[in-house]
């Protein structure tokens, strides 16, 4: 079968902020629909950065960049984003904050309720509908963020480190969920994050950076078949990647100290 078109292609791509240093340099990769990507190196290696680019949120310095065959700025509507924080606006309840995007895109009052209830139903949330961000836990609170960018039916979910806060076990909860609601709707993830065994148990690619300036330093990929459990993270074959991935990622930190 032919291979497709690549969704996101970088090719030599250099991005630094006004005069200052180089953050990333000579990035060249391109991402397959459905790949889950990884992205893992020390802070300051770009991996924020690179989502961004790829968002169309800042410019590149030089070279190219696709998104499906387009400008970052004019696939914007394919793509949604998930922040570190989950920016849920704390006057609004978990209802109006999913709705808020759909609402500005024009979509109408039936549908927006039909797809907030779908997303709700996605994430577990169903209950939390008039419920305020204050009285919900971090993890729902990042469950209700998701459920938000996923309203937008999105080609490609952004993910900057959305689990970074959380304690271990709902981590790797949340791990599972995420995966789980990705085997139903097809969209290709780009997942920033400090966590080796996060990056293995999600990914089939990961790319590890390394800094000043960032670039790849090794991609990796991940053969374990979807879908994953518990089961992926207590095999042999887990933890040996885990191990081999943290040698890797040792070194690199190593380079960039």
């Amino acid at each position: 079968m032919p291979v497709p078109p690549p969704i996101v292609e970088l090719q030599e791509v250099l991005k630094r902020f006004g005069d200052g240093p180089l953050v990333l340099d000579r990035v060249s990769f391109a991402a397959q629909p459905g790949d889950f990507v990884s992205l893992i190196g020390p802070s300051g290696c770009g991996k924020s950065t690179l989502l961004r680019l790829i968002a169309g949120l800042t410019p590149l310095t030089s070279g190219a960049l696709t998104v499906d065959g387009r400008s970052p700025d004019a696939a914007a509507a394919d793509l949604a984003f998930v922040f570190q924080e989950p920016t849920l606006l704390p006057w609004l309840t978990v209802a109006a904050n999913i709705e808020l995007p759909l609402s500005l895109r024009g979509i109408a009052p039936a549908e927006r309720t039909a797809t907030r209830r779908r997303v709700l139903d996605l994430v577990r949330l169903p209950e939390k509908a008039d419920a305020y961000p204050r009285q919900l836990s971090g993890g729902q609170k990042m469950r209700v963020s998701i459920a938000r960018a996923l309203a937008l039916s999105p080609k490609i979910l952004l993910l900057d480190e959305p689990f970074g806060a959380l304690d271990e076990m709902t981590r790797e909860h949340l791990n599972e969920e995420l995966l789980a609601i990705r085997e139903r709707h097809a969209w290709t993830a780009f997942f920033v994050t400090h966590s080796v065994a996060e990056a293995v148990f999600l990914s089939n690619r990961i790319c590890v950076m390394s800094a000043n300036p960032g670039h790849v330093h090794t991609e990796i990929p991940v053969p374990f078949p979807y879908p994953r459990t518990e089961e992926t993270r207590l095999s042999r074959p887990y933890h040996d990647l885990v191990t081999d991935v943290s040698r890797i990622l040792r070194s690199v930190e190593t380079i960039t100290v």
